[in-house]
């Protein structure tokens, strides 16, 4: 290679990087992990203070928005119509809202309406997922491009999720529900490259908090992650009772790890070459590595059979794990043998304690948000150091936060926010 062509290749590089890391493509970032390599983010705000905008939304919603370059990207349900929305980073104009009219009778829980999915971007389309009413691709001028019907998604607490993009692939778990499939479609075209179906089986025994009753609610809420491993790409989901791994390009199964619950919220964590699932309703909890082959159950590093209520997702770093579960006790694990740290609980403003969100690592600050809005930033370090509790004031959020170029984006259920230092 001569020097000029490797000078080019290093200044592409950098410039590819850099624009990558300034981006928000999909669920819990650029690698889906919750890890940001932006350091310079504000560290305290409040309902006035660092705020860049923020805009009213016509409804409730628990998805969270994604940011590329210019553009902001939220699913929201509007009456009968599931939409995208599309909204200018400076100042939060819409741009653009598209999206199909659904009229026929769809399952939900209350605390989880329509358009729960969060989307997912490459640079030249976006993708939303709306449970029956099909998963649509568009470009960033808000034309579309391709929609595919999936037919009827069917559980009594809706669907949350979202679609991943690797290669020329756009790939979506499609559940909770009796018709359950990971599916991969052409990102380009939407024509369907492989499906595994994942059909709901009976429950044998129970030890979460559905223990003892024969009508214990099952289903993944899961996202499922891209990881390296054994020289691979590994595409690894949380399903009911198993966590299993996937060729991204064929859907062939590589491997499966046993012993996780049958209800579970989180998606897949992984960090420091571990992965770790964890189910809902106080289910189990489990830490293997990546790479096998077969049913690797018996080469688990660790598993707790009752484990936290969680919803929100951790992070995991310096041979730790973070998470803020459900109740709202923060709690930092030992990824060798799944030793609590410690555990603490954050209470905002409100006094209300309870969170559904992801965390966020940024070098070594954690930030996560509660029911009330509040955003709780803590030290990544196995003794417990809060460095501020930052509240907006605002109404009830499921959401977590998006990260972009010194940026926050808050969905709660009544506003879009931007947060960032002032300039």
């Amino acid at each position: 290679m001569s020097a000029r062509i490797f000078v080019s290749s290093a200044i592409l590089l950098t410039l590819t990087t850099a624009a990558l890391a300034g981006n928000w493509p999909g669920w819990r970032g650029p690698d889906g992990t919750g890890v940001t390599t932006e350091t310079e983010l504000p560290l305290t705000w409040s309902a006035t203070e660092n705020v860049r905008w923020k805009i009213a939304l016509p409804e409730a919603g628990n998805s969270t928005p994604i940011v590329w370059g210019e553009r902001v990207f939220l699913t929201q349900s509007v009456g009968q119509r599931r939409t995208l929305m599309c909204v200018a980073r400076k100042d939060g104009k819409v741009l653009w809202q598209a999206g199909p009219e659904w009229t026929a009778a769809e399952k939900t829980h209350k605390a989880n309406p329509f358009c729960a999915a969060s989307p997912a971007t490459d640079g030249e389309r976006v993708v939303a997922w709306f449970g029956s009413a099909g998963l649509y691709a568009w470009d960033f001028a808000g034309k579309e491009l391709w929609h595919v019907d999936l037919g009827k998604q069917d559980h009594i607490w809706g669907y949350a999720g979202a679609p991943v993009l690797h290669g020329d692939l756009c790939i979506l778990y499609f559940g909770p529900g009796p018709r359950s499939f990971l599916v991969a479609v052409n990102k380009r075209t939407g024509k369907e490259a492989w499906r595994v179906e994942v059909p709901e089986t009976p429950v044998k025994e129970r030890t979460d908090g559905f223990a003892g009753q024969a009508d214990g609610v099952v289903g993944t809420w899961s996202v499922p992650l891209l990881v390296k491993a054994a020289g691979r790409d590994e595409l690894v989901m949380t399903f009911p009772e198993r966590m299993r791994a996937f060729d991204p390009q064929t859907g062939k199964e590589l491997w499966s790890c046993g012993g996780i619950s049958p209800l579970l919220y989180t998606s897949p964590m992984f960090g420091d070459g571990v992965l770790m699932g964890s189910g809902g309703y106080g289910g189990s909890t489990i830490a293997v590595k990546p790479g096998g082959t077969g049913d690797v159950t018996a080469q688990r590093l660790w598993q707790k059979i009752r484990d936290k209520q969680r919803i929100g997702s951790g992070v995991i770093t310096g041979g730790h794990l973070y998470i803020l579960n459900t109740p709202g006790t923060a709690q930092c694990i030992d990824l060798k043998t799944g030793e609590t740290k410690w555990e603490e609980r954050l209470t905002g403003t409100s006094g209300r304690s309870e969170s559904w969100s992801s965390m966020v690592l940024s070098g070594e600050r954690l930030y996560v948000l509660n029911q009330a809005g509040d955003t709780f930033v803590l030290k990544a370090s196995p003794k417990f150091e809060k460095l501020a509790t930052n509240a907006v004031g605002d109404s009830m959020t499921n959401a977590s936060l998006a990260v972009s170029d010194g940026e926050f984006f808050i969905r709660t259920h009544q506003h879009l926010w931007c947060i960032g230092a002032g300039k």
